[in-house]
């Protein structure tokens, strides 16, 4: 298995002020060189779980970002990863932050299910660090696993805390499904799906 140690302070430097990573690191208080630690270990977790059961995609300079797709899992899988990261959260987060991510998970998970088609290909994660941004490098990032996607028929989708990011996301063929404020972080986030497109491929 990969390992991410070079990648994820480029994920942290990218995501630390979004409203679900502030949520679930919140039993660091204000101490930010904790919650930097805490989520290096998320998203070292979650790169390695991607990699594992779905798309992991890193930036040839591995210190610059990367991009993680969950792809569907049969059912024992599903529940044996279910375990493991509810393991590994508790272990991680501390109860105040294992409670907010059970409660946002549950809240988003209940408004996609209606408006995404079962058998759906999740963005999980995309970030760059911010000193690389603005330079092409999502889209370079996305641009394999939505290329796969449509080949595959599949749909895809994401969700995202951060405004300023919705025209990128749109510039790569995803759309503007619906918009809720999460009750947890009392912020609003979309939900942008994108059908499969053989003749569309990102540029």
């Amino acid at each position: 298995m990969r390992t991410f140690g070079t990648t994820t302070p480029a994920l942290v430097a990218a995501l630390i002020d979004d409203p679900f990573y502030r949520a679930i690191t919140v039993d660091c208080g204000v101490d930010v060189a904790a919650r930097c630690s805490v989520l290096s270990r998320y998203f070292e977790y979650s790169l390695e779980e991607a990699d594992r059961t779905g798309r992991c995609l890193v930036h040839e300079d591995a210190s610059i970002g990367a991009a993680a797709w969950l792809l569907p899992r049969s059912a024992g899988v599903e529940a044996t990863e279910a375990r493991a990261k509810a393991a590994a959260l508790g272990a991680l987060l501390g109860p105040r932050g294992c409670g907010d991510y059970r409660r946002i998970i549950a809240f988003m998970s209940g408004r996609s299910r209606p408006l995404v088609p079962a058998g759906a290909w999740y963005l999980s994660i995309v970030a760059v660090h911010p000193a690389a941004q603005r330079r092409g490098i999502g889209a370079q990032l996305l641009r394999p696993t939505l290329a796969e996607a449509s080949r595959a028929g599949a749909y895809a989708y994401l969700e995202t805390f951060t405004p300023r990011s919705l025209l990128f996301y749109e510039r790569v063929g995803f759309v503007r499904l619906a918009e809720f404020v999460e009750p947890t972080t009392q912020a609003q986030y979309a939900l942008m799906g994108r059908p499969p497109d053989p003749v569309r491929v990102p540029s």
